[in-house]
C-alpha cells in the first residue's frame, strides 16, 4: 500500500489526467452500453440483464430516425463546404494582407463564437421573418454557416501564423509563379489546418440544436428528433448512432495521428 501511494505521489499529474479522461468518457461508455441493452420499458434508462445486438443490426428501426439523420448529414455537409471555402479565403486575407479595417474585421470574427446561441438563433429568426424567407433546410444551412465560419477562420489563421515564410520565398527564388507557390508549397502546408477546420465545422453543424430549433420550421434534424423522442422515451437506435459517430470520429483522429507520426519519422530519416 505504501508503494502504491508513493507512486501516486510521484505521478499525481498523470493520475489527475486519467481521472479527468474517465470523467469525460463515462457518458460515452453509458451510451454504448445502452445501445447493446434491451430496456425493461420504453421510458426506462436502466441497464437490464438482457444484452443484445438487435439495435446495431437495425439502427434505423425507429420511425423517422433515418430521415432526421439524412437531413442532419445533408445540412452539415453543405454548411461545412460553404464555411470552409469562405473561412479559408477570409483567413488568408486577414493573415497575409494589410487593409483598412483589418483590426475591426479580426474582432468581428470572434463575435459569433462569443454570442450565446439563443441570441444568435432568435436574431436570425427575426431576420428571416422580416425578409419573409420561408424556414426550412436552407435557413438552417445559412445559420450554420454563420457560426461555423468563425471557427474556420480562427483555425486556418492559426495554421497560417505558424508557417515559415522562407519556404514560399525559396519557391519564388526558384522561379515558381505565385500560383505554383501556392499550389505546391502553401496549400499542402495549410491543408491540415483546413481539414481540422472542416471536421470541426462538420461536428458543430451536425450537433447543433438551439440555433436549428429557431430556424428549422418543419425540418427535423437528428438533434431535434432526439429532443422530441425524449418526451416519450428515447429509442435505443439513437444510442447506436451516437456510438457509431463517436467510433468514426475516433478512427479519423487515430488515422490522422498515425499518419502524422509516420511522416515525421520519414522526415527525420531523410534528414
Amino acid at each position: 500500500m505504501y508503494r502504491f501511494w508513493r507512486w501516486v505521489a510521484d505521478h499525481w499529474v498523470l493520475v489527475i489526467g486519467l481521472i479527468v479522461l474517465a470523467y469525460l468518457f463515462l457518458p460515452i461508455v453509458v451510451v454504448f452500453l445502452l445501445s447493446v441493452n434491451r430496456p425493461a420499458s420504453r421510458l426506462s434508462y436502466d441497464l437490464s440483464a438482457q444484452w443484445t445486438l438487435e439495435y446495431w443490426l437495425d439502427p434505423f428501426g425507429s420511425a423517422g430516425i433515418a430521415d432526421a439523420l439524412r437531413v442532419s448529414i445533408g445540412i452539415a455537409l453543405v454548411a461545412t463546404l460553404i464555411a470552409t471555402v469562405l473561412g479559408t479565403l477570409m483567413a488568408f486575407a486577414l493573415a497575409r494582407h494589410r487593409f483598412r479595417g483589418r483590426g475591426t474585421a479580426n474582432a468581428l470574427v470572434f463575435l459569433p463564437m462569443a454570442t450565446p446561441e439563443v441570441v444568435l438563433g432568435s436574431s436570425l429568426l427575426a431576420l428571416f421573418v422580416m425578409l419573409r424567407v420561408p424556414l426550412g433546410f436552407w435557413t438552417v444551412v445559412i445559420a450554420h454557416v454563420l457560426f461555423c465560419l468563425s471557427f474556420v477562420v480562427v483555425t486556418v489563421k492559426a495554421r497560417l501564423a505558424g508557417l515559415d515564410p522562407r519556404l514560399q520565398e525559396a519557391a519564388m527564388d526558384l522561379y515558381a509563379t505565385e500560383w505554383q507557390t501556392f499550389r505546391r508549397v502553401t496549400l499542402p502546408l495549410v491543408l491540415p489546418g483546413i481539414a481540422a477546420a472542416a471536421l470541426l465545422s462538420l461536428s458543430l453543424s451536425f450537433d447543433d440544436f438551439i440555433i436549428t430549433n429557431f430556424n428549422s420550421g418543419t425540418t427535423v434534424t437528428f438533434p431535434m428528433f432526439v429532443w422530441g423522442a425524449a418526451q416519450r422515451g428515447i429509442p435505443r437506435e439513437v444510442n447506436v448512432i451516437g456510438s457509431a459517430v463517436f467510433v468514426l470520429a475516433f478512427v479519423l483522429v487515430l488515422v490522422t495521428q498515425l499518419r502524422g507520426r509516420g511522416q515525421a519519422r520519414r522526415g527525420t530519416g531523410v534528414s
